[in-house]
């Protein structure tokens, strides 16, 4: 059984007040022997979309789940100039681990929390004890043409009119359709989530942040060949436990972990992209299992 997941914030990187959820077993008397496991988010959400994964998890581990800078309820102020970058990103996410004494632990990377991982792992690869992507992309064969196209285009020439066609998945119609879309029945979804996202992103000047990760995102598909030489060389264990309905990361992109890593495990379930929404017990058992079988 474990504990009621705690809300805690932390200061971090010269200012960031990195908000996060944490649970134990409710049983644990040394919560610094326990395996971590950390969970990391993806655009638009927070660390809210784990809130029905953390206390499943957080039966054996310790389960850590921040927000990342501008999400959710992390706050950075405005003095701090800080840089909208996925490097800032990983940045801000290895000081959180060193303010918590993490220096080890099993990485959950989801969507924009997927390039967060990888770069930290770049920092730290002896740090990562394993891998759980659920749609969490690293491969070039896993971005969705269609979905991707406006941003391609952004990355190739980031003109004033370019970058504004990406306010586009800024609207609460987009917001939506990112949970609904995929899903074997989107009447399961509750609403908050997407109402909370849309909400968060919405606050005075998030648009301006969203829209410069959005850009900056393309430095991450330009180190997907890091990432790549990372798996090959260190072979953390890995499982690709991905919603197959997902338009954003596409099932070749879980499919690919194994051309770098042949023991990872690949796994779908029939889910669009937040596939915690309506595939949680199935998901749960997947990592559960794959943890129990690497010893972990």
């Amino acid at each position: 059984m474990a504990a009621p997941t705690q809300i805690k914030t932390v200061i971090v990187d010269n200012g960031v007040e990195i908000f996060y959820r944490e649970a134990v077993p409710a049983s644990t008397q040394a919560v610094n022997a326990l395996p971590v496991i950390l969970l990391l988010h993806g655009f638009p959400s927070s660390s809210f979309q784990y809130r029905n994964l953390i206390p499943r998890l957080a039966e054996k581990y310790r389960v850590v789940a921040p927000d990342l800078p501008g999400f959710g309820f992390t706050v950075v102020p405005e003095a701090r100039k800080y840089e909208c970058t996925f490097a800032s990103i990983a940045n801000t996410t290895a000081a959180f681990l060193d303010a918590l004494k993490i220096t080890k632990f099993v990485v959950y990377a989801f969507d924009y929390g997927a390039p967060t991982a990888f770069r930290t792992a770049l920092q730290r690869p002896e740090a990562i004890m394993a891998i759980i992507s659920q749609n969490g992309n690293a491969y070039e064969e896993g971005l969705g043409a269609s979905h991707w196209a406006t941003s391609r285009a952004v990355w190739a020439d980031p003109t004033p009119e370019r970058v504004k066609a990406l306010e586009a998945r800024l609207t609460f119609d987009a917001r939506k359709g990112q949970y609904v879309n995929g899903s074997p029945d989107p009447s399961v979804i509750p609403p908050e989530t997407y109402h909370l996202d849309y909400y968060l992103i919405t606050r005075p000047g998030n648009k301006e942040i969203q829209l410069s990760y959005f850009v900056d995102y393309g430095t991450n598909v330009a180190l997907y060949p890091q990432f790549q030489e990372y798996f090959r060389t260190y072979r953390p264990p890995t499982l690709a436990v991905w919603g197959k309905n997902d338009p954003s990361f596409i099932p070749a992109g879980a499919e690919a972990f194994k051309k770098d890593n042949p023991d990872a495990i690949v796994k779908f379930v029939d889910a669009g992209h937040f596939a915690l929404e309506t595939s949680l017990e199935e998901i749960t058992q997947e990592i559960l299992s794959f943890l129990v079988g690497i010893g972990i």
